[in-house]
């Protein structure tokens, strides 16, 4: 190494320290541009007096009148600073003026590189609204959250002090800006040749800054003859990406792939380009905006041949292209992976032959556009009592509807109007009678895009022609000579008179306004020179689209007007301002929690995440929830056979999802499954133990595409069937069924159950080539239960506990959610702190919930009163939303407070701290518990977290105080670590939610006994539960029944219940087909009966029956109807002593039994369905069909299990006074009245009158017994006039459960009736 001599040391040095500062003031960039600049510098619209000029507007400056004030205090007053050149600002800031009661509290920031076209200062999409000062003294500097390059910029105040006037002094920060600027004419192209003839790139780094007033044009294009490319291009004022790594020769594979980027960017303003892309992956950024994309197709170099050219395409391309324009404006520091391309160009390093004359600077535009709002009006003169109407112009807007432009003719006026996107033209003619000639053209011309309008009213033809379009003018005569009146008003006319337009006012920009022909010189109109305006921001275009970037998420289609925009939903799954909140649950155990059955439904398990909704079906159980994912493969599918030996065979199965969403289910829940079964015939599976070859027969694909070489039944690690597991293969010497080749069909199946690797999505065969060989694969749905997120809690014990994750990602769109119970009345639910910003959601009291936060426009607090206590120890769901529209909150999906974002303002909100859950910052902490915590839509791990954090327990007991309302019918929550189910042990139904009806379908002869009592003994058959339930043994002052029926047969015993003595309960249907209620409680001479007269229930519809006794009170309540109350005589028992059997059907008693019920009632039996028994605590019929739970319970004859007596007939409701059913209708006649109940509950009439229709019944019958033996020696068919279905019925009953589609059970077609 050479020795450094004495006199380079201060030659070396000076060139560090050179070094050093510029490297610090290219990264600082924070000099000061503005206090250098002599007077001339700073100009104005209009000063007071001259020591208040614009020069003395330094800030911290004295000398003048210590600063700038004008003329006027209105907000069309400027101060304007020139840098003398091009400068790159960071900063600025505003100070009032020195010692005055003048300055300046808001103000608007503009810029331009040549003192016209102002461009405003935008943030967070909107045109910025600074904050300056609230006295004279104070600087209030601003850091840039956009820094920009110009040299002209112009302060305009829009607020300032009530006691004084407009005060302003100011300054600007950064650093100098320098670059080559080159100007395309559109037939110029830049070619820059590569080193190689063909290049294979990696890794691109492009970057350039361009301005145009032209929306079409290509920027930089690069193409490969293996049909490679890259291109940049504008199309219709966007910027398009379009590249292609290349596709496969079969085309199966696609490169080609297209993202647009930016809106209405021939502003003729600049805009900067940056394109990073590193093999597949693209960040593709436009002015800080920033798109990351991968490519399609699978290659990862862009191969390009020759060279890549900027401004347009080479002649060569372009023909094969369709002749795509070339770009007209101008480019500067434009960058090709590290080369320089601008200084290149100056330096003729590179191909620019085909410019006709290359320059190096930009041409301004000639176009002086006008901003209208939706208070501006702009007045021009024109010709006066002329007879021609001409005015052109062109304009750009949002907006679908406002106006153009209006004048008033002699007599009438001419009215042109934006009307739902087309150019609408009224002539309005008030002589003599009042007309209206209506023309229109054009549609969808409020796109953002500029369009032309020329209308032309000459004698007595009107013309309109859109964009220059002469083929398409519409026409239209005039009933009159044209008349001008000499005013003309764009933009909006606001004068109340007799000829006011429809349209009041428009939303955009105009130019090129051309008035009799002649161009319009609005540089005179904003001198004052020439006509008059209001409101208008001339010579600049700030119409902003509020679409790009696209606040609409998930797919929701985003449409604006010139002050906002809003999203449209529809058919996206989301709902929101934003399309942000999902309108789904995210899994089926949280269907469950809401009271769902087992059915088909879409789910989210990321919320508002990048995931899009799917459908699952959830099978809720009693104690579990599955969620069951099928594919398409059918079940015994054949493995085809390859060509050769050596072939695999593959089977791949698709799922009604995307990956992603089958591993959002398995990655949520508990516990998943999958069952497989293959098939062989001398085909082996695994081929295992190992053997010659060493590697497995077949395999099967799982999640990530990871090979598995164990089958169902076994587990990951072991290449072994199940009944390798088991050791029952059918040769011992093998690990699989399948693996002993035999020449016989075999089977390995069983279930896989590492959730990890699961579902399976290809099986590849390996065996099957053989001659010989065949194999069938079934592979079953993915199933999974359980659901970690949901149930995912945390205890915090003490108001110090808190758990603490990453930073609160907010940006410009968050979302929270969560459950809580407690019993206290406050305490901070979770927190996340910035400056100033900060986001808390908090129990304000026992019945309010507050969401808080700031993203820089000062605190915003919402807040929800609930009209029930929130600290009742119950779930309570809260949900919090803020995004660039709104800030919402929901609480248990029923109170709701929203509030909407300033139209200006921050949008993007910046935390810093951990995301603190339970307590922060002194604030008083959450006792309770909170689970299924999402943030974003991601689950917050609070158990993981609870476990290693002291005063906080993972996990929550007490589910079933909030959802125990969920188990019906008196079913039983029972609770569960992660979460409850219901017992319905003690009830007359199953399901999870017992509501689910168990009814069974009797056939004549069937019974159903249940022996609550046994028959040698007094003692119990059944075991007494908790005294709190109503017993069924013993000596009863207390009963319940309660059941559903349905029927066409009478007479019928429906339920008898016998004791040990001869008190007894029955409940019949008489021969007429009306219910009869036979209470026999001892020390009456003749059971007390309750008939209902007045309808026949033997209808073949569904009927529920409620009986309760308490003593002597009974109460009956039959269907819909009222509850009817009826009391046992004096002389009556009030106990039913030694209950003992339960019989349902039809009755078999060995003891003392009522010998009318038996001989009128219990023949030949009950024939229809029963459901919902239940007497007490006991539920006979759902006893006698669950045969896996022991119990006291037998059957006699056929019972199908069935619900088909299970819903009530549906009918309008009836009060008690106009109850047919009701025994004191008043002045009711009914044609059935054969028994009624006496005041000693004895029915004085009753034998007599049955006596009589028991002889003559049994005449009847017996006559025709006679004719049937006569007509009929052979099995015969029943026939019947029911609906269709009804021939293939045993009866009425089974005809009407064969046709109504509400009954789940149909009877066996072979049972036939024998007729004697």
């Amino acid at each position: 190494m050479r020795r450094i001599v004495g006199k380079e040391l201060p030659q070396i040095l000076w060139i560090w320290s050179v070094y050093v500062k510029l490297s610090a003031g290219a990264q600082r960039c924070d000099e000061v541009l503005a206090s250098p600049l002599p007077y001339s510098a700073f100009t104005s619209s209009s000063v007071l007096a001259a020591d208040f000029g614009a020069g003395y507007a330094k800030l911290n400056r004295r000398v003048g009148n210590g600063g700038w004030s004008p003329l006027d205090s209105d907000r069309y007053q400027w101060l304007q600073v020139d840098l003398r050149a091009r400068k790159q600002i960071t900063a600025i800031a505003t100070q009032g003026r020195y010692s005055s009661s003048d300055w300046t509290k808001h103000y608007r920031l503009l810029y331009s590189d040549t003192g016209s076209k102002w461009k405003p200062y935008r943030q967070d999409s909107n045109i910025w609204t600074f904050s300056g000062n609230w006295n004279s003294e104070r600087a209030v500097r601003h850091e840039l959250q956009h820094p920009f390059v110009a040299q002209y910029v112009r302060f305009i105040p829009l607020d300032w002090s009530e006691e004084g006037r407009i005060g302003l002094r100011v300054e600007l920060y950064g650093c100098a800006y320098w670059a080559d600027v080159i100007s395309f004419d559109g037939q110029g192209v830049i070619s820059y040749r590569f080193r190689q003839k063909k290049m294979k790139i990696l890794k691109d780094v492009i970057s350039l800054k361009f301005k145009t007033t032209k929306g079409d044009g290509i920027l930089l294009h690069g193409e490969g003859q293996q049909g490679d490319y890259i291109t940049l291009e504008l199309q219709r004022a966007k910027l398009l990406l379009q590249i292609n790594l290349g596709s496969n020769q079969y085309g199966s594979i696609q490169g080609h792939t297209s993202v647009s980027s930016g809106s209405l960017l021939d502003d003729d303003h600049w805009h900067s380009v940056l394109i990073e892309r590193y093999r597949r992956s693209v960040n593709f950024t436009l002015d800080q905006h920033t798109q990351s994309f991968r490519t399609n197709g699978e290659f990862d170099h862009l191969d390009l041949d020759y060279e890549i050219t900027f401004g347009g395409m080479p002649v060569s391309a372009k023909l094969s292209s369709g002749g795509r324009e070339n770009y007209i404006g101008c480019m500067e520091a434009i960058h090709y992976n590290g080369d320089n391309i601008t200084n290149l160009v100056r330096r003729r390093k590179v191909d620019t032959s085909s410019f006709r004359n290359l320059t190096f600077s930009c041409t301004e535009s000639r176009t002086f556009p006008a901003f209208f709002n939706s208070t501006s009006s702009l007045q021009l003169p024109g010709r006066t009592d002329a007879d021609t109407v001409s005015v052109r112009l062109q304009f750009r807007t949002w907006n679908p509807s406002g106006l153009l432009f209006f004048t008033p003719l002699m007599p009438g006026g001419v009215e042109v109007s934006l009307v739902e996107g087309k150019v609408t033209v009224h002539i309005y003619v008030t002589l003599g009678k009042n007309t209206r000639v209506d023309i229109s053209s054009g549609s969808g011309l409020n796109d953002g895009q500029w369009h032309s309008v020329h209308f032309l009213a000459l004698e007595s033809i009107a013309m309109l022609t859109i964009n220059g379009d002469e083929m398409s003018t519409v026409r239209a005569a005039i009933p009159i000579q044209i008349r001008t009146g000499g005013d003309y008003f764009f933009g909006g006319y606001f004068p109340r008179t007799d000829l006011s337009p429809s349209q009041r006012s428009f939303q955009g920009c105009m130019q090129l306004i051309h008035v009799d022909d002649q161009l319009v010189d609005l540089q005179s109109v904003e001198q004052g020179m020439l006509g008059s305006f209001e409101n208008v921001s001339l010579d600049m275009c700030a119409i902003i689209d509020r679409c790009v970037p696209n606040h609409c998420e998930h797919g929701g289609k985003c449409s604006q007007t010139g002050d906002t925009f809003k999203c449209a939903c529809e058919g996206t799954g989301y709902s929101g301002a934003t399309c942000h909140n999902s309108v789904y649950e995210q899994s089926c155990e949280e269907y469950k929690h809401l009271g769902r059955s087992s059915d088909t439904y879409w789910i989210d398990p990321d919320g508002s995440g990048p995931l899009e909704p799917f459908r699952v079906t959830c099978n809720v159980m009693e104690d579990k929830v599955w969620t069951t994912i099928v594919n398409d493969l059918p079940a015994q599918s054949s493995v085809a056979t390859g060509s050769r030996a050596e072939d695999k065979t593959v089977l791949t199965l698709n799922y009604s999802m995307s990956a992603e969403q089958v591993n959002a289910v398995t990655s949520s829940a508990e516990f998943c499954e999958q069952h497989v079964a293959y098939m062989c015939y001398k085909s082996r599976l695994l081929n295992s133990p190992v053997l010659i070859d060493g590697s497995p027969s077949t395999w099967w694909v799982g999640r990530g595409n990871e090979k598995h070489f164990y089958w169902g039944g076994s587990g990951p690690g072991v290449q072994k069937c199940a009944c390798g597991i088991e050791r029952n293969c059918t040769d011992p010497r093998y690990y699989c069924n399948c693996d002993a080749d035999l020449r016989q069909w075999k089977e390995d199946a069983g279930m896989l159950m590492y959730k990890d690797h699961l579902p399976v999505s290809q099986v590849v065969f390996g065996d099957v080539q053989r001659s010989g060989s065949e194999a069938r694969l079934t592979v079953g749905p993915l199933r999974c239960q359980g659901d970690r997120h949901f149930w995912n809690a945390a205890s915090f014990n003490t108001p110090a506990s808190y758990l603490h994750f990453p930073t609160f990602q907010a940006e410009t769109s968050a979302d929270v959610s969560f459950y809580f119970k407690t019993s206290a009345s406050h305490g901070v639910f979770l927190e996340n702190l910035g400056n100033p910003d900060y986001i808390r959601l908090e129990l304000k009291s026992a019945t309010v919930v507050s969401f808080s936060f700031d993203v820089g426009n000062g605190a915003v607090e919402l807040t929800v009163r609930s009209s029930t206590p929130l600290n009742d120890d119950q779930w309570h769901r809260v949900e919090a939303e803020w995004n660039i529209k709104e800030a919402v909150l929901r609480l248990d999906k029923v109170h709701r407070e929203t509030r909407s974002a300033p139209p200006q303002g921050h949008t993007h909100m910046q935390l810093f701290s951990q995301l603190f859950v339970g307590a922060s910052g002194g604030q008083r902490g959450f006792l309770g518990c909170i689970r299924s915590l999402k943030v974003n839509g991601v689950t917050l791990d609070l158990e993981g977290r609870a476990k290693v954090t002291p005063g906080v327990k993972p996990g929550c007991s007490g589910h079933c105080s909030s959802n125990g309302m969920h188990c019906r019918n008196e079913g039983k929550c029972i609770e569960k670590y992660n979460g409850y189910s219901c017992d319905c042990s003690l009830t007359a139904f199953d399901g999870p939610f017992c509501n689910d009806d168990v009814g069974g379908y009797f056939e004549s002869g069937t019974l159903v006994r249940y022996d609550l009592m046994s028959e040698s003994s007094s003692s119990p058959a059944v075991k007494e539960g908790n005294p709190g339930v109503l017993s069924a043994v013993g000596n009863l002052t207390r009963e319940e029944l309660s059941f559903s029926f349905s029927t066409s047969h009478t007479p019928a015993v429906l339920i008898y219940i016998s004791s040990k003595t001869q008190d007894y309960l029955a409940v019949v249907l008489r021969h007429n087909g009306t219910l009869q209620i036979r209470y026999n409680l001892g020390g009456l001479r003749e059971s007390f009966t309750i008939s209902l007269n007045h309808r026949n229930m033997a209808n073949g519809q569904p009927h529920n029956v409620n009986i309760s006794r308490q003593d002597r009170l009974i109460q009956l309540q039959v269907d819909h109807y009222p509850t009817v109350s009826y009391t046992l005589p004096e002389a009556s028992d009030t106990e039913f002593n030694l209950v003992k059997t339960i019989f349902l059907g039809k009755v078999f008693e060995t003891g003392q039994i009522d010998p009318v019920l038996i001989e009128r009632y219990n023949t030949p039996g009950f024939v229809g369905c029963l459901s919902r028994v239940q007497f007490n605590r006991i539920a006979p019929l759902k006893a006698a069909l669950r045969t896996g739970v022991p119990s006291s319970a037998s059957i006699q004859g056929d019972l199908v299990e069935s619900n088909c007596g299970a819903s009530p007939l549906t009918v309008p409701p009836m009060s008690a006074v106009f109850d047919p059913w009701h025994t004191d209708s008043a002045g009711a006649q009914f044609p059935f009245n054969e028994e009624r109940v006496s005041r000693d509950g004895v029915n004085r009439d009753s034998a007599i009158i049955g006596g009589i229709i028991a002889v003559v019944i049994f005449i009847i019958l017996c006559t025709l017994v006679f004719l049937v033996r006569h007509m009929f020696h052979h099995k015969g068919s029943y026939h019947t006039n029911e609906a269709k279905g009804a021939e293939s019925a045993d009866c009425a009953d089974a005809a009407i459960i064969v046709n109504d589609p509400a009954f789940t059970e149909t009877i066996d077609e072979s049972k036939k009736e024998w007729f004697i």
